[in-house]
């Protein structure tokens, strides 16, 4: 049987039908997740269905709007659009084919005349979905010391470092938009990543950060910039506010290598 998307809420304006697209695409990969496959031939499948299932629904419901998509062909007319998407349908492949991880994600977008504007964060096997509106309220932190997402396989140096420096702990997990996410649900009170990303791999993720009032900047301290030429974006901080001038005091003295 064929998967049914359904339909999004009536006059679902742009930041519900992100969190409507992030979602339908999580329900599609919790599907995929089922069918048996493991390993690589899990995450092809998973990034195909997802990737698929987000290009047709855009089709569908604004045509007339450009679409960057990790698993698409990059179409330089989205450099004269108004409006562009960017969606990483899955976020975290390696962690999607290893059940029952939940530390994956689908990360929906919307950029419009240079800025951010709507976004949606899901992570389908936690059941939760953080979308810019509304926006999430970032709880009162409660540990004693900071904590700082890091990957579980190959946490960098710097900031290794950095954690000494703000007598931090280092809390391992998968994807980066369940790592910039874990700031919002006060899991993690920083995200500090200097090894090479894409656009899509934070847009969704920024801009349900900003919405909670949580910083947002590249490692120098520049603004994250989207919908450009070169869709490299490699460092990127998320933290909550108070924490921002010490990290960057720290990379500023010490670097990032």
């Amino acid at each position: 049987m064929s998967f049914d998307p359904g339909t999004p809420p009536a006059s679902a304006d742009d930041h519900v039908l992100a969190a409507w697209l992030a979602e339908t695409a999580g329900r599609r990969l919790l599907e995929v997740r089922g069918e048996g496959l493991e390993g690589k031939e899990l995450k092809d499948a998973g990034d195909r269905a997802a990737h698929e299932l987000l290009m047709t629904l855009l089709a569908e419901h604004r045509p007339d709007d450009a679409v960057l998509s990790e698993e698409g062909k990059d179409d330089k007319a989205r450099l004269h659009a108004s409006r562009v998407w960017i969606v990483d349908p899955l976020d975290g492949t390696r962690e999607f084919s290893e059940p029952p991880r939940d530390d994956w994600a689908v990360h929906v977008a919307l950029w419009q005349d240079g800025e951010l504007v709507a976004g949606a964060v899901a992570q389908p096997a936690l059941g939760e979905t953080f979308t810019t509106a509304p926006a999430p309220v970032v709880p009162p932190g409660t540990a004693t010391r900071p904590r700082i997402a890091v990957s579980r396989s190959r946490p960098p140096a710097f900031v290794q470092a950095l954690a000494e420096r703000l007598d931090a702990e280092l809390v391992p997990m998968g994807s980066a938009g369940v790592k910039m996410m874990s700031v919002v649900r006060d899991v993690a009170d920083a995200y500090v990543h200097a090894g090479g990303q894409y656009e899509w791999d934070s847009a969704a993720p920024v801009a349900v950060a900003r919405a909670a009032g949580l910083f947002t900047s590249r490692v120098d301290g520049s603004e994250l910039v989207y919908n450009q030429d070169d869709v490299y974006l490699p460092d990127l901080i998320v933290c909550r506010p108070e924490l921002s001038a010490s990290i960057l005091a720290f990379i500023a003295e010490h670097g990032t290598e």
